[in-house]
């Protein structure tokens, strides 16, 4: 099933769609506003069906919280150091919103735009494409982008993301979906019980703020070990929370599948795939309760984790990291799937 709804308007007077995609016993809602994968419903092994991402049921209110629930999150997501970076010979300045540094681009962050939106099937299963133009110098970043983010969902519960961009000269993209996972339910306490297996053998070691060093670590031995399935609330306290990005021991890029995710309670399971070099894993260390979401529940700590694939943050300031620069010569395209069911 497929359909397309006025579900709000912008400030700017832009109709906010809700685009509904079904296929067998899986549903996905995703807005233009953000790109934003609304909601996510997958039945448990009873078959009991449960909405299993964070968000707002406003979609307005997404612009004005933190939290990037659900976005598609660019033109670079995760942290650039000092909020700026050297390219050419020449020094680029961008917004400083994650104390001196830049987050997810600052306000010029793609999951705070609305977006195209055209639906279409794909071999009978549902799907929706959707896309902007970024002009050069928004953000701070050099050359203009016209970008897409296709979600297709599958009859066998697999959701895939497509995203392509093509810039006019060459200028750094990372693009990532921020969706906050709980597969016991959206408003069911914390993902600490959850059982995480990955396929990553090194991570990124990090300063204070979160920036990373430039040191590339191995897991084997540290609380980042997820190489055999573990509690994520195994070893959080000794890692203070996990926002790090960990490498993927696969280093093709090609589709390869290097997260396994279990709730032993309802049973439901994820699997994810991707052919980005990177994952960040985020346990929503900064929710406090204060973030109230769908069906008027607020969030605590820990409600959710994000498994952002990506390139590594603070790529385009750490020459020996993963080549994140893209142009017309060279545009970027990548997929990750989340693949759902129960065991």
């Amino acid at each position: 099933m497929l359909t397309k709804q006025s579900v709000g308007t912008t400030a700017q007077g832009e109709t906010i769609y809700q685009v509904t995609l079904s296929n067998g016993s899986v549903t996905a809602q995703i807005l233009s506003l953000g790109a934003n994968l609304k909601t996510l419903r997958t039945p448990d092994r009873k078959g009991e069906i449960r909405d299993i991402v964070l968000g707002f049921d406003n979609p307005l209110d997404n612009l004005s919280s933190t939290t990037y629930f659900g976005q598609t999150v660019g033109r670079f997501a995760n942290r650039i150091a000092n909020a700026q970076f050297t390219f050419d010979g020449k020094q680029y300045t961008l917004e400083q919103n994650d104390g001196q540094n830049s987050l997810h681009s600052g306000s010029a962050n793609w999951g705070w735009r609305n977006w195209h939106v055209e639906t279409f099937e794909y071999n009978q299963n549902p799907a929706v494409v959707l896309s902007l133009f970024s002009p050069d110098g928004e953000g701070g970043f050099p050359a203009s982008v016209t970008a897409t983010v296709s979600y297709l969902l599958l009859a066998n519960g697999e959701l895939r993301i497509e995203y392509e961009a093509t810039a006019s000269a060459p200028t750094p993209i990372n693009l990532t979906n921020h969706s906050y996972f709980n597969l016991a339910g959206a408003a069911s306490g914390t993902i600490l019980g959850h059982e995480v297996q990955l396929a990553c053998d090194r991570y990124l070691e990090v300063n204070a703020n979160l920036i990373p060093t430039g040191k590339v670590l191995p897991v084997q031995g540290t609380a980042f070990d997820f190489t055999k399935k573990k509690a994520v609330g195994k070893d959080i306290e000794k890692a203070g929370g996990y926002d790090h990005c960990f490498v993927l021991s696969d280093e093709r890029e090609q589709l390869k599948e290097f997260a396994q995710v279990l709730e032993p309670v309802s049973g439901r399971t994820m699997r994810i795939s991707t052919t980005l070099p990177a994952v960040q894993l985020y346990t929503s260390n900064f929710l406090q309760g204060k973030e109230v979401g769908k069906g008027n529940v607020a969030y605590p700590k820990h409600a959710g984790m994000c498994f952002e694939t990506q390139f590594y943050p603070d790529s385009p300031n750490q020459p020996h990291f993963p080549n994140c620069i893209f142009s017309k010569d060279r545009s970027f395209k990548h997929t990750t799937v989340f693949a759902f069911g129960t065991m």
